[in-house]
């Protein structure tokens, strides 16, 4: 049943890129109840495989393979729920083929890590959180790619292309600040439950994370009240979105790389 899934969940995936693609190059929307009714079976499929990845007789499964695949899932699932009432075609293209890649790499471990084999549920909530706060400031990252794109083409008189297939500019920022938005108050619960529930944030181990996080948190929080109190937009908030980012990705992946990898640590 799982391999059935894993290898469901990869074609569908790849599925759903190539209708996109094809829309694309004939530049046009595609037939969305089918973009989006192969993207939910990938969801579906990926969501049976990754009960079985992350859940096992040995423990549970939080190493850095793992984790990107249950991401890229919470991402998909986003992107369907918020495709659903605007054109987003891109960021399917962009994440379908993903989902795939990262559901491919979930089969396998970096590092031998050792799955815990108990798991409160503070640390539980904690993980949740974090990880629905990175889904959602991934996919406001995105969009701030794609405003930046935007921007270039109005700014250089050459609306079109691509552009022309997504919605317009307006509808497009105001997405990027309602996902910072809600991402950061996600990420303030996450960074509240590990003060509450991890034993010490700033061990060794853990201290760089803890402290590339409140980076992160800091910098979407100025962003934020420069956009609501200053008025920030366009490429200004294009930078503030990738600069949090950078350092929230390295918090998120980079202490699990180093360890996992690197210094072949669970």
């Amino acid at each position: 049943m799982a391999a059935f899934a894993h290898w469901t969940a990869i074609a569908l995936y790849l599925a759903t890129t190539a209708v996109a693609a094809l829309a694309f190059s004939r530049k046009r929307q595609p037939d969305n109840r089918l973009l989006l009714g192969l993207l939910a079976g990938a969801l579906l499929a990926h969501a049976i495989s990754l009960l079985h990845t992350l859940v096992s007789p040995a423990g549970y499964r939080f190493d850095l393979l793992a984790m990107l695949s249950l991401i890229a899932w919470v991402v998909n699932l986003l992107l369907l729920i918020l495709a659903t009432g605007r054109p987003l075609t891109l960021l399917i293209l962009i994440l379908a083929p993903l989902g795939a890649l990262t559901e491919l790499a979930a089969g396998y471990a970096w590092g031998g890590a050792t799955p815990r084999e108990q798991l409160s549920a503070g640390i539980a909530v904690h993980a949740l959180l974090s990880i629905a706060a990175y889904s959602l400031l991934t996919l406001a990252t995105l969009q701030a790619i794609y405003l930046f794109y935007l921007n270039q083409q109005l700014h250089n008189h050459r609306p079109g292309g691509i552009s022309r297939l997504l919605p317009p500019l307006q509808s497009m920022e105001s997405l990027l600040f309602g996902l910072i938005a809600f991402g950061q108050l996600l990420l303030t619960a996450s960074l509240l439950t590990g003060f509450l529930f991890v034993d010490n944030l700033f061990d060794q181990h853990l201290v760089h994370k803890t402290a590339l996080s409140i980076l992160a948190w800091v910098l979407y929080s100025i962003l934020l009240w420069g956009h609501w109190k200053l008025g920030w937009r366009g490429n200004t908030a294009v930078r503030w979105t990738l600069t949090a980012f950078a350092a929230l990705m390295l918090a998120f992946f980079g202490s699990k790389f180093v360890l996992e990898v690197i210094l072949n640590r669970p």
